[in-house]
């Protein structure tokens, strides 16, 4: 497997210039198979990028995406409207959420519909699919995919992602504390080979922001370490945090947990 960073910041886009280093698009990951399948791993604004990339480098023909949405807060669904895949009729997109197939529709339907958007979902060129994953596995070419709940606001699912003898296990979007998520997340991430991770505060900015449904660096490196992971991948950057603060938080983590790297859009992981 190969992975892609598009987008690796947490709640609103950042562009701005002490940002820049590490990137301040919302969440979106690129996880191309052996087989040539490609996985998405949610529609932030990272997804435009990405989506202009997969048209140049198909000739924008005849593209067959599978689009895996852990929820649907802006900041994983914001670039789904502006995806250029999606406005040619000779590609396919197919959305996986937790959610029944007329519930992830009726949802992106509403992101689109007036006054939001110019262009209304229903009419996009793509022929698009909808698939029900709540926790279960299944099979997607030589992948197996498990998906698995997370502690957040009105719900999350993590993903891991097993091919070939590697396992990618992404788990964004959480917080700790609750015994039986924490027991689930800690089995889910078990031998990953690689762990990317909800880091978007501090210890001591999380003690200002508990029951805002995500992590710290410090829990990152602590089940990285529980569940034997072999490279631990900070992810869900701060919209407070810039490149300087970021680097703080790396060198923080690698104390605890040295195989530790921080997300950073365009970088490219082989597993």
């Amino acid at each position: 497997m190969q992975l892609k960073f598009w987008g690796v910041r947490g709640s609103i886009p950042t562009p701005c210039t002490e940002n820049m280093g590490y990137g301040g698009n919302t969440a979106c990951l690129e996880i191309r198979l052996p087989s040539g399948e490609i996985l998405i791993i949610d529609g932030g604004t990272g997804a435009h990028p990405l989506g202009e990339s997969l048209m140049k480098g198909a000739a924008g023909q005849g593209l067959s995406l599978h689009l895996l949405l852990t929820h649907f807060h802006w900041d994983h669904v914001q670039g789904i409207p502006l995806f250029p895949p999606l406005y040619s009729v000779e590609n396919t997109v197919t959305f996986y959420s937790a959610k029944p197939p007329h519930m992830t529709r009726e949802i992106l339907e509403g992101q689109m519909s007036v006054p939001y958007f110019p262009i209304d979902f229903r009419f996009l060129a793509a022929r698009r699919n909808f698939v029900e994953t709540n926790d279960r596995s299944f099979q997607f070419g030589g992948a197996r995919i498990a998906t698995f709940p997370l502690n957040h606001p009105q719900g999350c699912h993590g993903y891991r992602i097993e091919e070939g003898g590697s396992t990618l296990v992404f788990a964004s979007d959480l917080e700790h504390g609750v015994p039986e998520y924490d027991r689930i997340l800690l089995e889910a991430s078990q031998d990953a080979d690689v762990l990317v991770f909800d880091a978007q505060f501090t210890p001591e900015e999380y003690e200002r922001h508990r029951g805002w449904g995500h992590s710290t660096w410090l829990e990152a490196t602590r089940v990285a370490r529980m569940a034997g992971a072999k490279r631990l991948v900070l992810f869900h950057h701060d919209p407070g945090h810039n490149d300087d603060a970021l680097r703080d938080i790396l060198h923080d983590a690698q104390q605890e947990f040295p195989e530790t790297t921080l997300a950073t859009e365009g970088k490219v992981l082989q597993l």
